[in-house]
């Protein structure tokens, strides 16, 4: 599989990430995944991947500083960065916005959403 169809997962609940990166395998995207912020924006870093679906509510590094931080590296300009979290208020939206997130999708998602968003991504 060619590396532009590379999606990085970054979420602390093995349940999600695990059962994110088996519907995105299925749908034939390569998964990698990360089980918390640091880890994220480490593997983000090495694979310069087109997509990031990144948990907004985890300890120590939550996924607004994990957007932060691949807005703040030039060498990452172009990924497409999309929230997956359970705070769908007005202000968490904005904080999303501001931090530098594409897409904000509120748990529980609509899966066809997100494919479409995914779609989007990889194909321009």
């Amino acid at each position: 599989m060619s590396e532009e169809k590379i999606v990085v997962v970054v979420d602390d609940s093995p349940t999600v990430r695990e059962t994110i990166a088996f519907i995105l395998k299925a749908k034939g995207y390569e998964v990698r995944t990360a089980t918390n912020g640091r880890e994220g924006v480490d593997l983000i870093r090495s694979l310069h991947p087109k997509v990031v679906m990144v948990d907004g509510m985890m300890p120590e590094m939550d996924g607004f500083e994990v957007a932060r931080q691949v807005r703040a590296d030039p060498e990452l300009a172009g990924i497409t960065i999309i929230m997956l979290t359970a705070m769908g208020q007005d202000i968490d939206r904005r904080r999303a916005s501001d931090a530098g997130v594409d897409h904000f999708l509120t748990k529980p998602f609509d899966s066809q959403e997100a494919f479409d968003l995914l779609e989007q991504a990889f194909t321009g």
